[in-house]
């Protein structure tokens, strides 16, 4: 395959299934705008959130050779189900053989992680996420190691993703099913004074969701977190920083309609985007 882009140039990867990543990927912008990126959504086989764990492994190392390809030195998976599902494997087991050992692939559960017990005082923290992400019980781990004093509660919402993506999240329907999962989450535990938002297609939903929390609870974003911690890893590791080219350039790839892909993804990227399609065969 010829690469995209010419040899000297060596973007950031931002993966997400769909677009969800964007919302990450639009706040490390803001914080490394002088970076080169490539954006690649797998639109066409999205949403990964109900998939085996064998088939997001399967899809996410196939999308991250494709960036490895196109000269990308970082990847960073912007998607929960990715993250919980294939991260582990492809950085234990295949990153010696399918690249340079310095190439490197992040995802966002474990930054996460790292902080979340800063927000709350209480040690009750609801999860809210994909059915995939709850599954692979990742956070329960991740968080344990961190702050083992934490108690997290976890709750599946299954229709949130695709509520959002047909545009329809700002009507009664849907907020049914906002009251219905956060009621859900509150039953396991009274005391949760943090809600964590373990889905990147979840910020887009802030103002609605914090119209039915409590004042009291805090509500949980990854793209901010997400974004200060990749500032602090280019920081500590200067040998990749200085394989990353940096002409302030972004290009947006998905491997569904580009048609569809440029409309939908202002929504989750707060501006228009102009996307190529990719077959990745």
């Amino acid at each position: 395959m010829s690469p995209l882009f010419h040899k000297n140039r060596s973007p950031i990867g931002i993966f997400d299934s769909g677009y969800g990543g964007l919302t990450i990927f639009k706040e490390i912008i803001k914080q490394l705008p002088q970076y080169d990126y490539i954006y690649m959504g797998d639109n066409a086989r999205a949403p990964y959130g109900t998939r085996s764990f064998d088939t997001v492994y399967k899809y996410t190392l196939q999308c991250v050779k494709w960036f490895f390809d196109n000269g990308c030195p970082l990847v960073i998976l912007a998607c929960n189900t990715a993250s919980a599902k294939a991260l582990r494997n492809i950085q234990q087991l295949d990153l010696k053989h399918i690249t340079s050992p310095d190439h490197r692939v992040l995802g966002v559960i474990r930054p996460t992680s790292e902080i979340i017990g800063k927000y709350t005082s209480t040690q009750h923290v609801g999860l809210l996420a994909t059915s995939g992400t709850v599954a692979s019980e990742s956070y329960l781990i991740e968080i344990k190691k961190f702050w083992p004093e934490i108690q997290l509660f976890q709750q599946a919402c299954p229709m949130w993703v695709p509520l959002i993506e047909n545009n329809e999240y700002n009507t009664a329907g849907a907020r049914y099913f906002f009251k219905k999962d956060l009621d859900a989450l509150f039953l396991q535990s009274t005391k949760i004074d943090t809600i964590l938002l373990g889905c990147t297609h979840y910020p887009v939903l802030n103002d609605i969701l914090k119209e039915l929390i409590p004042d009291s609870v805090k509500l949980i974003s990854q793209d901010t977190i997400i974004a200060e911690s990749l500032v602090d890893y280019l920081k500590r590791h200067q040998n990749l920083d200085e394989k990353i080219s940096k002409s302030g350039s972004v290009r947006f790839f998905t491997t569904g309609n580009d048609t569809d892909f440029n409309t939908h993804a202002p929504l989750f990227f707060g501006q228009g985007v102009k996307s190529e399609h990719i077959d990745l065969g």
